[in-house]
């Protein structure tokens, strides 16, 4: 090969390596039914939505309890949705109050939330709910690979609750969780400020629209819009703190075990919610699993056919306990 030939070579084989170095993919991940399962009075009666109760009877009631969720809303209308959504519908239907009016104290009652939360064990917290088979082992090889991906969670939990959920059954212990962005610091939950981490959540977003069945979707979406964001703002501080080119967001891979997860990714990728300038270029990959009260067939119809360098959807009948689980997020 003559010398010419040799740098060129050099040269090919040099962009190659830079464009695999800074290639990027986010891992974001539901809560329950993907990461924890717990029986359907844990999920219906437990701590999280006993707190959802207090919240609305104290800020917007006489100060006690509303009636329990499960007794106030269709399964649907509090299924798969957002602490948000569930809040001004329970106002609604337990206490007449509107969703304009409920909304404006929409903050309050999630503070609440996470002070009822606060006061209790992670004993009581996870009570009837345990972690799903895969997932610690699964995380703890994600957090060797953090020059490559980052790990966060998109839920409709509010954050503050969601800190303690991963605290008590381990999920934080495994050290995969990306670190949380400047700009979840501005919002402080006391208490549990030293275990926080990158994602979108309950308390980032809510349309405030309670009548529109897809909202339970569409508001899931913008809070992987928000985590996406937040993961390309790090990557960026990171190029200007190490003073080298940032590595490039090329992925979103969202894993969750309802509808509403396989729905919200699939209209992030296919750009339903705007905010082109952050999906633009991003393949979205969605891990669906059937680990929840969702079949593997339910979540295959919903995702549909895929498209190719856009929208790529995978569904897992174990979940994170298939040894394929870190294939089908496409990281290895």
């Amino acid at each position: 090969m003559t010398l010419c030939g040799q740098w060129l070579l050099f040269l090919l084989c040099t962009f190659l390596s830079n464009e695999c170095a800074q290639a990027f993919t986010l891992i974001t991940f539901d809560v329950d039914g993907t990461l924890v399962r717990g029986s359907g009075q844990a999920a219906d009666t437990g701590a999280h939505a006993t707190s959802i109760s207090i919240a609305c009877g104290k800020v917007l009631g006489d100060g006690s309890p509303t009636i329990p969720v499960a007794e106030a809303l269709e399964r649907r209308d509090f299924h798969g949705s957002t602490d948000g959504l569930i809040l001004l519908r329970l106002a609604k239907a337990a206490l007449g109050v509107d969703a304009a009016t409920s909304y404006e104290r929409l903050d309050d009652m999630m503070q609440e939330m996470y002070q009822n939360i606060a006061s209790l064990t992670d004993e009581e917290l996870m009570r009837g709910i345990d972690i799903l088979p895969g997932v610690i082992s699964h995380l703890k090889t994600l957090s060797t690979m953090k020059d490559q991906v980052a790990c966060g969670l998109v839920t409709g939990n509010v954050e503050g609750i969601a800190r303690r959920k991963m605290r008590a059954v381990g999920v934080w212990d495994t050290g995969a969780l990306a670190p949380p962005s400047s700009c979840q610091q501005s919002q402080q939950w006391p208490g549990v400020e030293g275990i926080g981490f990158l994602g979108g959540f309950g308390s980032d977003y809510c349309s405030g629209n309670i009548d529109d069945f897809a909202r339970n979707h569409l508001d899931r979406a913008e809070q992987i819009a928000i985590a996406t964001k937040r993961c390309q703002a790090q990557l960026l501080d990171q190029e200007e703190e190490r003073g080298q080119q940032s590595q490039k967001l090329q992925r979103v891979v969202h894993v969750g075990d309802a509808p509403a997860d396989v729905l919200a990714a699939k209209a992030f990728a296919l750009n339903e919610i705007g905010g082109k300038e952050i999906g633009d270029g991003i393949c979205v990959g969605m891990v669906a699993v059937a680990t929840g009260s969702y079949s593997a067939e339910e979540l295959r119809e919903l995702a549909g056919e895929p498209i190719p360098g856009c929208w790529e959807p995978v569904i897992l009948n174990d979940g994170m306990a298939d040894p394929t689980f870190l294939k089908a997020c496409g990281v290895v």
